[in-house]
């Protein structure tokens, strides 16, 4: 819809026309009615219409000055005049503004303005359209040059530079004057990308709003920074740096980060961190700064949500944390099984902590909670508590593509709180809750003596009744099930930890050695000590 103003001094033309033309069937919007120039010159700077229809003859303000104000603020204001004056002089003035229709009062009837309505909507459509083609092609010039900017910074830091004159003429067309100024290095990132990605449906239309609202922003910055696209989740500031006495730069650059980030937030709901490099000054300190900011990736790891740091050096360890892998992942079993969904978030909150002051890399981080998931999914399978579409391959991508510890905070609470909902569903479903709740119970008390008739007694239910649907339901005898769920539990504590055989033996109720070690081999093919030496 087209927004229409009518002015007109006398009131009851202003109601015939209001109430006779059919302005939304010809596609327009009666947006105001104004008796004055003035009045319709105050609300047109609020509201501007498509279409100013008006009298020339006004108190205040007349229909050829408020048309000149208004065409001052919007040159593409179509404009229609209604005059009861058929003197050449008015009509002069309304084609020297360019006026698109001239229509006496004294004759006017409904027709005759419909008729106008649609000349001028038939205008207004074409321009539009125009517009339109004109923003499309005006993006497509404007992804294509973020194209070419994106692929020379990426030569930069990937290939080598063979031809220094041509690479400083390259950079300089982008805007870093490389030979006479130096520049501040800042890494942008955006926190949650799968999240921000699917709520853009493309990682290309998220890219391209993205650049649009950081370019508004430095436009308007006295520092003239410069904007370069680089990956999907990632993009390039570069500030000018001035070292002068007077001139903070880094405060600078970072209070126009801010401002972005602000604004990133406001207008596309994501969010935006920052990770500030060295001064750089020639090719090579470029390709090495912006090198140093991408390999980066403990400390991006641990930044936080619209977060600005300065690129720290640091250690980072990988080895502690499967230490406590035995431990974590008992925790997480019990809670699964126990349903207990007020547990995971402290759990989980717990676990990140332990992140936090262990400092343990990124890295390593990922691989220990992989593995926790995908050793749960197994031994929930096994107890047939488990139906999920998260496949190994799916664990593993999603996982891996968290570039932060909030991410992965968020990713851990939603993923148990699946899993539980999974393990619930399964439970109620089941027309044999009894089995459910045996193989529950074996798993809660896998670590001491568990025999046929104490599980049967828990369950109040008769130890044959229960052997022989045990088997049918499960396919496997009981005794059977738990040699196999103690035999896992055996070949985990000799994986994770360095506890001899006689302790694990009894930690899962074993109380002869020789029989565990029978057993061990009977159902895995080497002895304890040797499946040790084999993952060693």
């Amino acid at each position: 819809m087209y927004k229409v103003m009518l002015v007109d001094d006398d009131y009851p033309v202003l109601e015939f026309l209001s109430e006779t033309i059919e302005w939304n069937r010809l596609g327009f919007e009666l947006i105001s009615v104004h008796e004055n120039g003035e009045s319709a010159l105050q609300h047109a700077l609020q509201q501007m219409p498509n279409l100013l229809i008006t009298d020339i003859g006004m108190p205040k303000l007349n229909g050829i000055e408020l048309t000149r104000r208004l065409r001052e603020q919007d040159d593409s204001l179509q404009v229609c005049v209604l005059t009861c004056h058929n003197e050449f002089e008015f009509a002069q003035q309304a084609l020297k503004l360019n006026v698109q229709d001239y229509l006496l009062k004294d004759t006017l009837n409904p027709e005759d303005l419909t008729a106008v309505l649609k000349r001028i909507k038939a205008k207004l459509d074409a321009e539009q359209q125009k517009k339109e083609k004109e923003l499309h092609l005006q993006q497509i010039v404007e992804r294509n040059k973020e194209s070419i900017k994106r692929d020379f910074l990426r030569k930069t830091i990937y290939q080598s530079i063979y031809h220094a004159k041509e690479w400083y003429e390259e950079a300089s067309s982008f805007g870093l004057h490389l030979q006479k100024q130096l520049y501040i290095p800042v890494l942008c990132f955006i926190q949650d990308y799968r999240l921000a990605k699917d709520a853009y449906q493309s990682a290309d239309v998220l890219s391209f709003s993205l650049q649009n609202v950081i370019l508004e922003i430095l436009e308007r910055e006295e520092m003239n920074p410069v904007y370069f696209s680089f990956e999907s989740k990632e993009s390039f500031i570069f500030f000018p740096y001035k070292p002068t006495l007077k001139s903070d730069c880094f405060g600078n650059a970072a209070e126009c980060l801010r401002k972005v980030q602000r604004a990133v937030a406001h207008h596309l709901h994501v969010s935006l961190s920052m990770m500030i490099g060295d001064v750089f000054h020639n090719e090579q300190s470029l390709k090495h700064e912006l090198g140093t900011l991408l390999m980066n990736t403990n400390q991006r790891f641990y930044m936080g949500k619209d977060a600005i740091e300065k690129k720290r050096t640091e250690t980072y360890f990988a080895d502690k944390i499967f230490s406590w892998y035995e431990e974590a992942s008992t925790e997480v079993r019990q809670l699964i099984l126990e349903r207990n969904e007020e547990r995971v978030g402290p759990t989980v909150k717990g676990w990140i902590q332990y992140f936090k002051e262990q400092h343990i890399s990124s890295d390593a981080v990922k691989d220990w909670v992989l593995k926790l998931v995908l050793d749960l999914k197994v031994k929930l399978k096994a107890l047939q508590f488990f139906e999920t579409t998260y496949t190994m391959e799916v664990l593993h991508e999603e996982i891996l593509n968290i570039d932060s510890l909030n991410e992965l905070s968020d990713w851990l609470n939603s993923y148990f709180q699946t899993v539980m909902h999974s393990v619930a569903k399964i439970t109620a479903g089941s027309r044999r809750r009894e089995v459910m709740e045996a193989c529950k119970y074996v798993s809660m008390h896998l670590e001491r003596k568990i025999s046929l008739d104490e599980v049967a007694s828990y369950l109040y239910l008769n130890p044959s009744y229960f052997s022989r649907l045990f088997k049918k339901e499960v396919g496997e005898t009981f005794v059977e099930y738990v040699t196999k769920l103690k035999i896992n539990r055996a070949k985990e504590l000799l994986e994770h930890t360095i506890e001899p055989v006689g302790k694990i033996c009894e930690r899962l109720g074993y109380d002869n050695q020789s029989y565990f070690i029978k057993v061990f081999k009977n159902n895995v093919g080497v002895t304890p000590m040797e499946f040790r030496g084999q993952i060693s």
